[in-house]
């Protein structure tokens, strides 16, 4: 090959990079513009309002923005969801009436039966302020949401048809924050979304979404929430199996005067006396009726289950 032929065909590859980027560039955000599917949920959460929240959606005759994500979590089967909005409120409803002695005998409603939820999921604007009637809804969030989604600004855009959402999930037994997100979309980016995937009668359009499927607006907005959301799916990739499990065990309250033992055999040596009312920390660790505890001391050691009872 000559030196001539070299040249050239580094100069075809060279040239040939921009369009190599842009296919590239344009595949990912295709795929940011897909619900993503998981081969098994990741825990079981709600999804919630935050809030503070201005009412945006209202004066664009949308939906609440929890709905929507509520269709990505269905859709997904990410996550298994449980209702905490009217849904909950109706089947608190049933149990009263359970209670009152009200309903039909065998019903089978009542204590126990409720699902707990591993994970809270809290769309919002990046920035919000009480200007929701306004072209642009801004104020920055910087004291709420920390970090890379606090120093943006842009929230919504009514009138350019731009939309910087953020996603937060909250484990409810830590209230740690496991994972956030933010989203970004404009309205030049619905021709790569896969309008007629995405927001057709086989998409959200489908599932009730109104106005997020039917509206320029509304299909920005759904975009970015649905990158924040592909964002929170990876992130959140390698969380355990057992949410319940993998978290601290529950305080329990010693209910009748107890003795803390250095064995489960409950014969050996007295790390302590246990009072009644006192809190402690089970390590998960049992042995019949007796559990290893510690107390907020950090002295640990066995005591008999059948002496305690769950912290409220």
């Amino acid at each position: 090959m000559t030196v001539r032929t070299t040249a050239l065909f580094a100069a075809l590859a060279l040239a040939a990079l921009p369009a190599v980027a842009a296919n590239v560039d344009e595949m990912r955000k295709q795929q940011t513009a897909q619900i993503p599917t998981c081969a098994r949920p990741l825990g079981t959460i709600s999804v919630l309002e935050p809030e503070d929240a201005t009412n945006w959606w209202t004066g664009q005759q949308l939906e609440a923005p929890s709905k929507l994500i509520k269709l990505f979590v269905a859709k997904s089967r990410c996550f298994t969801l449980v209702d905490r909005g009217a849904g909950m409120n109706a089947a608190m409803r049933e149990r009263d009436l359970a209670s009152s002695g009200e309903l039909r005998n065998r019903s089978n409603i009542g204590k126990g039966q409720i699902k707990a939820a591993d994970y809270v999921m809290v769309p919002d604007l990046v920035n919000a302020n009480n200007n929701a009637s306004g072209a642009n809804i801004g104020g920055l969030l910087g004291g709420l949401v920390g970090g890379r989604a606090g120093a943006a600004i842009g929230g919504l855009n009514l009138k350019s048809k731009t939309a910087n959402v953020v996603l937060t999930v909250t484990d409810v037994r830590s209230s740690e924050q496991v994972a956030m997100a933010e989203g970004n979309a404009k309205k030049t980016d619905l021709g790569w979304s896969g309008n007629g995937v995405l927001f057709g009668s086989s998409g959200l359009g489908g599932l009730g979404a109104g106005g997020y499927a039917n509206t320029e607006v509304g299909q920005v907005i759904t975009l970015a929430y649905l990158q924040a959301y592909n964002d929170v799916v990876s992130q959140l990739g390698g969380l355990p199996a057992n949410a319940s499990a993998a978290n601290a065990t529950q305080a329990v309250t010693v209910a009748k005067p107890a003795r803390l033992f250095s064995d489960p055999a409950g014969k050996g040596k007295v790390v302590r006396s246990l009072d009644v009312g006192m809190m402690l920390y089970p390590t998960g660790e049992k042995q019949g009726a007796m559990w290893q505890v510690e107390d907020e001391f950090g002295n640990k050691g066995w005591v008999s289950s059948m002496l305690l009872q769950m912290s409220h």
